[in-house]
C-alpha cells in the first residue's frame, strides 16, 4: 500500500469525533419534563494539524408523571465550533455560564446568559496572576452559590519589582535563577495561586494563606461562599512530575476569605477530585499512598462536613474475581452525585474493560450500570461517565470496532436496571472481530509474593484473512506501566485492523483493574515478569486462534510499552519480525538523572524512594540490570523509534542510546525525531506520521516470500 493511501485510511479512524463533556438541564411543562443534553466533542483535523472541538446539543421529552422514562430524542442541533475556550462552567441556578478564553494572547473571562455576553474581564490586562490554569491536574473553574464569585487556579505574578541595595530591580537580579515547574505536560506551571472573581464589581483578588509549602488547585467553593476546599500538593523539597501520577504527596484543604487554612485530609497521602454532594452535607475524594506505583488502586473517602468525620466509602480492592467490582484507579468527573446526595457515579477500569458503576453511601454497596456487565459479548467495551445532573447520565460507550457513542439514562430504583438510550450513533462502525482472553502464568511463571494473580488481553482482528492467508500479528503493549487497554476504540488498532494485521492488546500484571495486589507484584520485577506476561499472552492467543500468523509477529508500544518492546525483541529474537518503539526506556541507570519521575526509576526495581538519596553503585546496577539496553546485542528484529524532542519523563537520549547500539552492530534501526512534541506524541500530525511510518515498516519487514500474502493491498 502506497503512503498516501495509508494515510488515507488512517484519516478515516483518527478523525472520528469523541466527547469529552457533557452538561445537562431540565424543564418542567403541564404534560411533560424537557431535558437538553449540551455536549462538547474533539476531532482531529489532518489539514489544521490540530484538534477542534464542538458543541451540539440533544432534547430529551420524558413522562411528566415518570421521571426516568425518556419517550422521545429530538433530532440534535447542529454542531457549533468551539473557538479559544480554555475553560467553560455553568452556574447552578441561573445557568450562566463562565469561559476562559484566549484571544490574540491575551486571557478574557466572560459571563454569557440568555440575553448574550454580560461581562467581559481581560485578565492579561489586569496582571493580578500569570496564565490561568487550563489542565486536568490543577484547573478549575467554580461558581459559588450565591452566583456573584467564580473560583480559578492561576501562576503566579512573577512581574513584582523590588529595589536591591545595589539599586538593581529584584526581578533583573533574578531573570535567570531556575524555576521548578511540574514536569512532563505542565511545562512551566510552577507556582499556582488561587484566584477569586467578584462578578458584582469586577475585582480579582488572589487568596492569601495558602501554606507556603503546597501547591494549590482542583478548588471548588465551600457551603456559604465564605471558604474554598482544595487539593494541595507539597513542593518541598523539589517538584516532582505530576502527570498521571497519583501518588503524589498532598492534601485536602480548606482556606476562608480571611486567608485561614486547615488541612483535613491524614499525613502522608495522595488526595484528588473533590467532589460536593448537592445538599452540600458531603464531601467526597480519592486517596491513595504517597511514592511506589504512580498509579493505584484508589480509596474513596467521604467527609461529613456537619461533624467533620471522614470514613471510607470505598476501600482499595486488593484482588477481585472476574466479574466483580475491581476499585477505582480514574479521575471522578466533575458531576458524579445523584440528585438525593446519597450516590456516586463513577467510570473505573475492570480487568479488561471500562465500566460505569454507582455506590449508595447507605449501604455501601456497589452496582454496575453498564448493559450485562457479566456479558462478555455486550456491543460496548467500555463506558464513561461524562456527567450525572438531575439524575440523567451522559455517558461515551465505545469498543474496538465501535467509535465513540453518546448514551443517556437514569439513575435506577434500587433492583431496576437503567434504560439506555443512544443520542447519536457513531458516523461507521467495523466489521472487527474483538475477544477478551484471560490469561493465567504458568507456574515457574507465577509471583510468590502474590501468587495466583491472572491478567488478560483484548485481540481484535479483520473480519477474514486477506486472500485466505493467515494474519500478521501485532502485539500492541501499553505504557505506564500501572495503566490499561480497555475493549474501547483506539484509532492505532483500528487502523492495524483496517490494513488487515490482527492487533493483540495486553494488560500484563501491573496494569490497572486487577486489584492492587497485582499492581503491587510488578514492583521489583519489571523486565521479566511483565515481558514473560506479554510472551505468555502472545503464546495463549496464537495457541486459541488458528488463524493467526506465528511467523508474521511484531510488537509495537509507546513508554514501558516501548520498553517491553524493546525487551521483547532482544529476549526472544528469533519470535519476533519487527519492533516499533515510542519514546521507550531503554536503560534505566541512565535515565535516573534526568526523568521527571526519578522516584519510579527507584520503586521500579524494588528499592525505597526518598527526596535525599543519592545513587549507589548497587541501586544503578539494578536499573540496569532490568533494562532493554542489556539483551541489546541480542536484538535481530528490525527496530523502528520514535521519540519527542521535548520529552521529560523519557528523555529521547534513552532511544538513541539503543540506535546507537544496533548502528554499531549494522542491525537495521530507524530513527524519527519530532523535535516540539513531548512524552505522548500525541500531536495531530505526529501521530500520523508515526502511523504511516509505523505501518510501513510493518509493511517491510512482515511480508512474505509470496506477494499474494502481503497484509495490506
Amino acid at each position: 500500500m502506497e503512503p498516501g493511501q495509508i494515510t488515507g485510511l488512517y484519516g478515516e479512524v483518527s478523525t472520528l469525533p469523541a466527547p469529552l463533556s457533557a452538561h445537562v438541564t431540565e424543564e418542567q411543562l403541564p404534560e411533560m419534563r424537557i431535558y437538553t443534553v449540551s455536549a462538547e466533542l474533539s476531532q482531529s483535523d489532518p489539514v489544521r494539524g490540530s484538534r477542534i472541538r464542538y458543541s451540539q446539543r440533544w432534547t430529551l421529552i420524558a413522562d411528566s408523571n415518570d421521571r426516568k422514562s425518556i419517550k422521545t430524542v429530538l433530532p440534535p442541533g447542529p454542531c457549533v465550533p468551539v473557538s479559544g475556550e480554555l475553560l467553560t462552567g455553568l452556574s447552578p441556578v441561573r445557568g450562566r455560564r463562565a469561559v476562559v478564553r484566549e484571544t490574540g494572547g491575551q486571557q478574557l473571562l466572560e459571563i454569557w446568559d440568555p440575553q448574550g455576553l454580560r461581562k467581559s474581564l481581560n485578565l492579561t490586562a489586569l496582571n493580578r496572576h500569570g496564565r490561568v490554569y487550563d489542565d486536568a491536574q490543577f484547573g478549575c473553574l467554580s461558581w459559588s452559590e450565591c452566583e456573584n464569585k467564580l473560583l480559578y487556579v492561576a501562576e503566579k505574578s512573577r512581574n513584582t519589582s523590588v529595589e536591591t541595595h545595589d539599586g538593581k530591580a529584584a526581578c533583573e537580579k533574578d531573570r535567570s535563577v531556575y524555576s521548578e515547574d511540574w514536569g512532563e505536560g505542565l511545562t512551566n506551571k510552577s507556582a499556582p495561586v488561587l484566584c477569586a472573581v467578584n462578578l458584582q464589581i469586577g475585582f480579582v483578588s488572589v487568596l492569601q494563606g495558602v501554606p507556603p509549602d503546597v501547591s494549590p488547585g482542583q478548588a471548588l467553593w465551600a457551603p456559604g461562599s465564605q471558604s474554598v476546599f482544595f487539593v494541595g500538593w507539597y513542593h518541598e523539597p523539589f517538584r516532582l512530575g505530576l502527570k498521571f501520577c497519583s501518588n503524589r504527596r498532598s492534601a485536602l484543604f480548606k482556606l476562608d476569605l480571611d486567608g485561614n487554612c486547615e488541612c483535613l485530609s491524614g499525613p502522608n497521602l495522595s488526595v484528588s477530585c473533590p467532589r460536593l454532594s448537592l445538599d452540600g452535607s458531603t464531601l467526597i475524594y480519592l486517596q491513595g499512598r504517597v511514592f511506589g506505583p504512580h498509579s493505584q488502586c484508589l480509596s474513596l473517602q467521604q467527609l461529613d462536613l456537619r461533624s467533620g468525620r471522614t470514613s471510607t466509602l470505598l476501600d482499595v480492592v486488593n484482588r477481585a474475581q472476574p466479574g466483580e467490582f475491581a476499585g477505582v484507579y480514574e479521575a471522578l468527573p466533575s458531576c458524579c452525585w445523584s440528585a438525593d446526595s446519597q450516590r456516586v457515579v463513577f467510570s473505573s477500569a475492570c480487568r479488561n474493560w471500562k465500566d460505569l458503576f454507582m455506590v449508595d453511601r447507605r449501604s455501601n454497596k456497589v452496582t454496575s450500570l453498564s448493559d450485562s456487565f457479566s456479558d462478555v459479548s455486550r456491543q460496548y467495551g467500555s463506558w464513561k461517565l461524562l456527567t450525572v445532573q438531575k439524575d440523567l447520565m451522559v455517558v461515551c460507550c465505545s469498543s474496538p470496532n465501535t467509535p465513540p457513542t453518546l448514551r443517556v439514562g437514569f439513575l435506577p430504583s434500587a433492583g431496576e436496571d437503567v434504560t439506555w438510550r443512544t443520542l447519536q450513533q457513531p458516523i461507521t462502525t467495523f466489521d472487527f472481530h474483538w475477544t477478551v482472553l484471560d490469561v493465567t502464568p504458568p507456574p515457574e511463571e507465577d509471583n510468590t509474593h502474590y501468587s495466583g494473580l491472572d491478567f488478560g488481553a483484548v485481540l481484535v482482528k479483520p473480519p477474514r484473512p486477506l486472500h485466505d492467508a493467515k494474519t500478521p500479528l501485532v502485539v500492541f503493549i501499553h505504557g505506564g506501566p500501572h495503566s490499561q487497554f480497555a475493549a474501547e476504540w483506539n484509532s492505532t488498532t483500528a487502523g492495524l485492523v483496517k490494513l488487515g494485521l490482527a492487533v493483540l492488546m495486553v494488560n500484563y500484571r501491573g496494569s490497572t483493574g486487577f486489584g492492587q495486589d497485582s499492581i503491587l507484584s510488578l514492583i521489583g520485577r519489571i523486565g521479566s515478569q511483565d515481558v514473560k506476561d506479554v510472551q505468555r499472552a502472545v503464546l495463549t492467543a496464537l495457541r486459541t486462534d488458528s488463524t493467526l500468523d506465528p511467523k508474521r509477529l511484531a510488537v509495537i508500544g509507546g513508554s514501558h510499552g516501548g520498553f517491553l518492546s524493546c525487551h521483547l525483541v532482544g529476549q526472544y529474537p528469533d519470535f519476533y519480525r519487527a519492533c516499533a518503539a515510542r519514546n521507550p526506556v531503554i536503560n534505566a541507570a541512565t535515565l535516573l538523572g534526568t526523568s521527571d519521575i526519578v522516584d519510579w526509576r527507584y520503586s521500579s526495581v524494588g528499592l525505597q524512594y526518598s527526596y535525599d538519596q543519592i545513587p549507589t553503585a548497587e541501586a544503578l546496577a539494578a536499573m540496569l540490570e532490568k533494562s532493554p539496553i542489556t539483551h541489546a546485542a541480542q536484538i535481530k528484529a528490525p527496530v523502528l523509534l520514535m521519540l519527542g524532542g521535548r520529552d521529560r519523563r523519557v528523555s529521547p537520549h534513552q532511544g538513541l542510546e539503543l540506535y546507537k547500539v544496533l548502528k554499531s552492530r549494522a542491525s537495521p534501526v530507524r530513527l524519527l525525531w519530532f523535535p516540539e512534541d513531548g512524552h505522548s506524541l500525541s500531536r495531530v500530525d505526529t501521530l500520523a506520521d508515526c502511523f504511516l511510518n509505523t505501518v510501513l515498516w510493518l509493511q517491510q519487514h512482515l511480508r512474505t516470500h509470496t506477494p499474494q500474502k502481503e497484509f495490506c493491498c
